[in-house]
């Protein structure tokens, strides 16, 4: 019983981690990156796609991103999509490609993206500790239910206790790392 209790926990955990890692991934930096406009949902004929699913995006210069469009008639909904997206760079259109130049970034602006990593790390440890706080609830209730014994659920405790502060401890590195990354000029 309590194996799948910490076997959920560390799912969850890791689920969690994985997602912060996604959403640090298109953080923008000082340095181009595909990620940065991958997910972008671009107004493909109604339908919003993917700029992954319409385009190949190439990173040739650490500031430079260039897309290249599989249908060129999808060109002019990317860079509008691109233009209203919050990511701050103007692309230029050059007949078939688009180029993103990645430009420096003010101290001021790099902050600015420091602190809303520090925000989304904070939030996705709260999400671990809430993880935490339901599978101690549920060893609760069985222990109540007594199909659990009290050796059994602090032991079990104490093992979830372990496996949270692992988890805190990656997402933080994570964090610390990206926000290194971005202050880096």
């Amino acid at each position: 019983m309590t194996e799948l209790l910490i076997k959920d926990a560390n799912e969850r955990m890791s689920k969690t981690r994985s997602i912060l890692e996604k959403e640090l991934s298109s953080v923008r930096t000082g340095r181009a990156s595909s990620s940065l406009v991958e997910n972008l949902n671009v107004d493909y004929f109604g339908t919003p796609t993917p700029l992954i699913h319409l385009a190949s995006i190439t990173v040739p210069e650490a500031r430079l991103i260039v897309i290249q469009p599989f249908d060129r008639n999808s060109i002019p909904a990317i860079e509008k999509t691109i233009l209203q997206s919050d990511i701050g760079i103007s692309p230029a259109v050059d007949g078939e490609v688009i180029r993103l130049p990645i430009p420096s970034l003010t101290q001021e602006r790099r902050k600015q993206i420091a602190k809303t990593v520090r925000s989304k790390t904070e939030a996705e440890k709260i999400s671990v500790r809430n993880v935490r706080r339901d599978i101690l609830d549920q060893m609760k209730k069985n222990l109540k239910k007594k199909e659990l014994s009290e050796d059994d659920a602090k032991r079990a405790s104490d093992q979830i206790q372990k496996i949270t502060d692992q988890y805190v401890n990656q997402i933080e590195s994570i964090g610390s790392a990206k926000e290194a990354e971005v202050m880096e000029v």
